[in-house]
């Protein structure tokens, strides 16, 4: 009879502490999620929209398509010019600007910043696995000695006429 109660008793106890502990997982869950995917694309997003706002006229730029071209009007805060060949001038949205490949000078008095910073992207996955290591510089072009051409007479030779000539 007193065996029964003393198991009864240390089961309800245990009960109580196991709720919490089955909660723990998913709010570590969320955790690493913040600081390895929620965080780092904050950071992203605020870089690019600082960015998008310092466009000005001149600044090559890259559309969210691929376009290539200049920055020849800024019109207002959500739209710009770019010219995309000579004498093709098409109007896109700020916001469709993808990258920003070259700055003009800003005015006297700003201290100039560089298009594409090298500052480490992609939060601690990036680091990790490499996604925020500068892109490895391609080696400059060996140059090979050129191919030196054979006399067709060379070419016409089989192994059996070469032996056959040698040993004449």
């Amino acid at each position: 009879m007193f065996v029964s109660t003393a198991y009864a008793q240390a089961a309800g106890g245990a009960a109580g502490g196991s709720g919490i502990m089955q909660i723990m997982p998913l709010i570590l869950i969320f955790v690493v999620f913040y600081f390895l995917l929620i965080r780092p694309q904050q950071k992203k997003m605020k870089q690019h929209r600082e960015m998008l706002s310092q466009v000005r006229r001149k600044d090559k730029v890259v559309t969210g398509g691929g376009i290539v071209g200049t920055v020849t009007k800024v019109d207002s805060d959500h739209e710009l010019t770019v010219e995309i060949a000579k004498g093709v001038e098409v109007k896109v949205q700020r916001d469709t600007i993808a990258m920003v490949l070259s700055r003009t000078e800003p005015q006297a008095g700003k201290t100039p910043q560089p298009a594409n910073e090298d500052k480490p992207q992609g939060g601690l996955l990036g680091k990790l696995f490499g996604g925020g290591a500068k892109p490895a510089q391609p080696a400059p072009p060996a140059t090979e000695p050129a191919p030196q051409v054979e006399d067709a007479k060379d070419d016409e030779k089989t192994d059996g006429d070469a032996t056959e000539k040698k040993a004449d």
